[in-house]
This record gives structure tokens, sequence and C-alpha cells, in this order.
């Protein structure tokens, strides 16, 4: 990208924007974090597409992409994923797509369409592969730092199998050396898994967000707080993972 084309994405504020995709199907960096958050934290009606999010950053994001001025924000209460008797209460944005996009995404990705089991068909989006898992890992991630072994703990949660069992396969074909390890159930009744644990956690975080300053397709506050776990548990700076 060049310094004109920076300052253009950047709206001229220093902040990246990114590019809106007029085709949402078509396979882009922009395309594979929308539908990663979707898949992660959303749901698809006949008519409608809807995302939520935790962060004003990753909303405008996505409401750039999707091409949608409206958003609600609301303050949800969300019990831990671990242990359902934590309960938390988090800022969360709602961006929905009318029309018939839903419909299309379900037949061309396998996304679970109203209710009905999906297939998850992510394979039109392999070539953004970080883009995609960015946009699972902030959907359904869990980050942590574990003080007891001085290492960072990453994690995946969702009601769905299927969805975890795919993103395990996407993991075992990223670029760095990660892997998860099997699912287990959370005490609310879904499933997890976790990074194994012999997994390089600081590739995995640098890969993951490589380039997020110029595409503005993050979370900002997944993304600080990976950044400093992993500072952390190396005793070293990584940079802002960008």
């Amino acid at each position: 990208m060049s310094d004109a084309d920076r300052e253009t994405a950047s709206g001229g504020d220093g902040e990246p924007t990114p590019n809106s995709s007029p085709d949402l199907l078509g396979a882009s960096p922009e395309t594979a974090y929308f539908w990663g958050r979707v898949a992660g934290d959303g749901e698809l009606e006949s008519d409608c597409v809807t995302v939520r999010v935790g962060d004003e950053t990753a909303a405008d994001a996505l409401a750039t992409i999707a091409g949608v001025d409206r958003r609600n924000r609301s303050v949800e209460a969300r019990e831990s994923a671990h242990d359902a008797s934590i309960v938390r209460f988090e800022e969360e944005y709602e961006l929905q797509v009318f029309g018939a996009l839903a419909d299309r995404a379900g037949a061309a990705l396998g996304l679970p369409l109203a209710g009905q089991p999906g297939g998850y068909r992510f394979d039109a989006l392999a070539e953004h592969r970080a883009a995609l898992l960015r946009g699972l890992l902030e959907a359904c991630g869990t980050i942590c730092f574990r003080e007891s072994s001085n290492s960072v703990g990453i994690s995946f949660v969702h009601d769905d199998e299927r969805l975890l069992e795919t993103i395990r396969t996407l993991l075992a074909d990223a670029e760095p050396d990660v892997r998860g390890d099997d699912l287990s159930e959370t005490s609310s009744g879904g499933y997890w898994f976790g990074l194994a644990d012999d997994a390089d956690a600081a590739g995995f975080a640098r890969w993951l967000y490589a380039g997020t300053d110029e595409t503005g397709l993050y979370s900002a506050e997944r993304r600080q707080k990976l950044r400093r776990s992993v500072e952390r548990a190396t005793g070293g700076d990584v940079g802002e993972l960008s």
C-alpha cells in the first residue's frame, strides 16, 4: 500500500479504515474478517445477517465493510465460558444487514441459517486465513495470561461443535506452528478447546495481527490484551502486533 493509499484508507485522521466490500461473498481480507465475526458471534435469518461485537473499533470496521450506517449499542450480561457463576457486564454493538445476503451466505459458506445446522465451508476465504481466524478469535475466543505457567492461554468457545472443529482445522493449516487440543464441554453447556501447550503463541499473535494498522480489521481491545499477554509471557516486546 502506498503512502497516498494509506492516507485515503485512514480517512486523513491517522485512524485505519477498512475498505467497504461491494460483494460480501467475494474473497478479500475484509470479507474473511466479516464472516469470521458473524460465524463466531452472529446469526442468519432468511432476510437478515446479524453480528455482535464488544468493541467500537471492530463495530466501525464491520459497518464500513458491510456498508451499513446503523448499529445498536447496549450493555449485556455475559456468563464466563468456563464458570457460569461468573457474570460480566460488557458493552455490545449489534449490526444487521438486511436482504438476500443471509440466504446466499448460507449456501456459499455453509453458515447456519434460521437455526439449521451449518457446514462451515470457508475454502473460498482460505487465502485470507489470518483475517478469518482473527474474526473468529475476536468473536468467540478468550485470551488470558497464566500466572502458574507464565504462558498465554488462547481458547475458542461456542455452542456449535461443528464450528469449533472447523476452527481447529483452520489452525492446523495456519502459517505458525499452532494446533488445538480436543474439544471439551463448558459448564454452561457449550464446547471449547485451547491451543496446545507447546503452541507458538507469540508467533501466532504476530501472524494473526500482521498489517492490521493498515487495514483496520481488528478489535483494539482484543489486540491489546493479546499483545500484553504475549509480552508478559516472553519477557520481551512484540510491538503492537500490527
